[in-house]
């Protein structure tokens, strides 16, 4: 998988076998440094921890994308006539009855 780079693959598979493995662990298991460990679990193997695991970073360039088109959307959304259908929102006023809205960030 990561060929010419055995500390790497060695990294990988700790990883894989108990998710939950501090980089001071791995370096201690490895017998390398911790600055060379964490190099490699972040920018090679590109993990992070949720929840106290390590998982791949998964945000591929169609998700990049797809974020700024949605941002793209809103952004003209907001810059829309207030009169236009589009924008008009229903939400409670302080009464608790319920009003129409024409500004989307006005909810």
């Amino acid at each position: 998988m990561y060929e010419g780079c055995p500390n790497t693959t060695r990294v990988d598979e700790l990883i894989r076998c108990d998710r939950r493995m501090k980089i001071r662990e791995i370096a201690l298991k490895l017998e390398i440094p911790k600055s060379t460990v964490h190099e490699i679990v972040h920018d090679t193997l590109g993990y992070r921890k949720v929840s106290a695991r390590w998982v791949p970073k998964m945000l591929t360039e169609d998700h990049k994308l797809q974020r700024v088109e949605i941002s793209q959307h809103l952004l003209q959304r907001c810059q829309q006539d207030n009169g236009d259908e589009d924008t008009t929102h229903i939400g409670v006023g302080p009464g608790g009855d319920f009003q129409a809205n024409n500004n989307l960030f006005d909810n």
